[in-house]
């Protein structure tokens, strides 16, 4: 049975039952490629794509005419709608939503609603009485928003939201959209400033209605003839109300370092260790042994070595532990050329994490080249492990971000963890990351290594919250430096053949970003 199975057009007609539409909404996992044909197909079944001769409001005769107003009336397509719409913003960060009016406003509802996202409203005609308002809402200053619209054009109207959320201090860089006609307005959104994210490309949808003969070979020409031929120019007015946005644009990021030159600027001896380590195997691998003995945690390492660049450990998890483990762990990781990451997560305060990081039955300082910690307790925890770590070589993570989903490490605890190392360089070599990319000022120090959990070779998340995301999206899109892999191969039937997988992965998506 597919996705809109039971869908009446007709009043009189039975309609799904709520529950089941209820049970659609709450689904998060990616849609396959079988359902987003599937939606391709119901938007043109029901008319909101169309075929023909239309005359548009600039008077220019169109092949095409998007009309997605209708899909209120189809209640399942407009969940699957905002299911699509969700999923290629489902790893960005922000605090709520702003619908474009009006078309977008039931869109970005169902997207408030099934997937539990705050939304504001932005009014098309403020009123002269009452609260006076453009923005209708629960928000604060500082807060990220993102835009939600049905169709991008020329991106007018998307420029003319942006406006009232920028004259409430809202922060605004992404925009996500159903249908991008791809007639300009992506290349118009990005000078002011704004990512365009589509749930389908116009010449997307030609191919899967091709495919499934619904639009001839002349139509799908005369349709990418007129795409091609009329490319639009943000109007006047729009461009003014914009001036705000390409003010506040980022600048342009400067072009990526190799880890060769990177190795060079650092300051901690294990970072630079690490940069010459990942350029001399041509690997930025990290694995995760989340295993439950020591034996199989010594296997794995003996399996994926010669794959990575790093081996993380969770000692604590580990049925034994004495000085002999220890010892074979470092031969092991002399012999595979690979640093040994103790995920300890240190999280007390200065005194305390001396005694954790040096003694205690594990001694972790002894052997495991990284730590990581979180800066909760205050900078007074870097001092503290780099009274112990510094004099032995070692360097520290910072735990800037995670990848679980409802994460607190995230705005200025982020820019507070960033700041931190910045003033301890000599030991901290970077940090845990999710999206350095989209930090404020970048990524930071080229010095600094940043490491991204999460990493699968496809995205989606699991029952616990664990969020995944591609080695492209991660070293590419996100600017993090090396990919950490825990189920992805310690749970392949050949882990070495599945490190072997994902360390060419990983490096393809380094040298694609050195040529970005």
């Amino acid at each position: 049975m597919g996705l809109f199975s039971g869908l009446q057009k007709n009043k009189g007609d039975a309609q799904p039952s709520t529950s089941s539409v209820a049970a659609r909404a709450t689904t998060k996992e990616p849609m396959t490629q079988e359902e987003i044909e599937e939606l391709c197909l119901e938007l043109n079944k029901i008319g909101a794509v169309k075929f023909g001769e239309f005359k548009l409001k600039s008077g220019l005769m169109s092949p095409v005419y998007v009309d997605l107003r209708v899909i209120v009336s189809y209640p399942l397509v407009l969940e699957q709608v905002s299911r699509m719409m969700y999923s290629r913003v489902k790893d960005l960060q922000f605090d709520i939503m702003c619908g474009v009016p009006y078309t977008a406003l039931p869109i970005a509802t169902c997207m408030s609603l099934g997937f539990g996202l705050p939304m504001v409203m932005r009014r098309k005609e403020v009123k002269d009485y009452g609260t006076k308002k453009a923005i209708e809402g629960a928000y604060s200053p500082g807060q990220s928003c993102l835009i939600v619209e049905d169709l991008v054009t020329s991106g007018a109207s998307v420029l003319e939201t942006l406006d009232p959320l920028q004259k409430e201090q809202l922060k605004v860089t992404d925009v996500v959209v159903l249908i991008d006609r791809e007639q300009g307005g992506e290349a118009h959104l990005q000078k002011n400033g704004l990512k365009l994210h589509a749930a389908f490309k116009l010449s997307a949808m030609l191919d899967v209605l091709q495919k499934h003969n619904l639009v001839d070979e002349a139509v799908a020409g005369k349709v990418r003839a007129f795409i091609a031929e009329n490319q639009t120019q943000l109007p006047a007015a729009a461009a003014a109300g914009a001036a705000t946005a390409a003010a506040a644009a980022p600048p342009a990021q400067p072009k990526r370092l190799s880890y060769e030159e990177r190795a060079g600027l650092a300051k901690n001896s294990v970072a630079k260790q690490c940069f010459e380590l990942m350029a001399r195997k041509r690997t930025n691998l990290a694995v995760a042994a989340d295993v439950a003995t020591a034996d199989e945690m010594l296997a794995l390492a003996e399996q994926t070595g010669p794959h990575i660049c790093v081996f993380k450990t969770h000692v604590d998890i580990f049925d034994r532990w004495d000085d002999s483990i220890a010892a074979k762990l470092q031969e092991i990781a002399s012999r595979h050329d690979f640093l040994i990451f103790e995920d300890r997560k240190f999280a007390d305060i200065g005194n305390t994490v001396v005694s954790q990081y040096a003694g205690g039955i594990y001694k972790i300082a002894d052997w495991s080249h990284i730590t990581n910690a979180h800066l909760v307790p205050g900078p007074g925890i870097i001092d503290g492990l780099k009274q112990v770590g510094l004099p032995k070589g070692r360097g520290c993570l910072l735990l800037a971000e995670m990848s679980s989903k409802g994460t607190l490490a995230a705005g200025s605890y982020t820019e507070a963890v960033a700041a931190a190392a910045a003033q301890h360089e000599d030991f901290v070599m970077g940090f845990i990351s999710v999206n350095p990319a989209a930090w404020k000022g970048g990524p930071g120090s080229p010095g600094l290594i940043h490491m991204t959990p999460g990493v699968q070779l496809a995205e989606g998340g699991d029952a616990l919250g664990q969020q995944y995301n591609t080695p492209a999206s991660v070293i590419g899109a996100r600017g993090s430096d090396v990919i950490i892999v825990g189920r992805g191969v310690i749970k392949a039937a050949d882990p070495a053949a599945a490190a072997a997988e994902y360390k060419e992965a990983g490096w393809a998506a380094y040298e694609a970003s050195l040529a970005a």
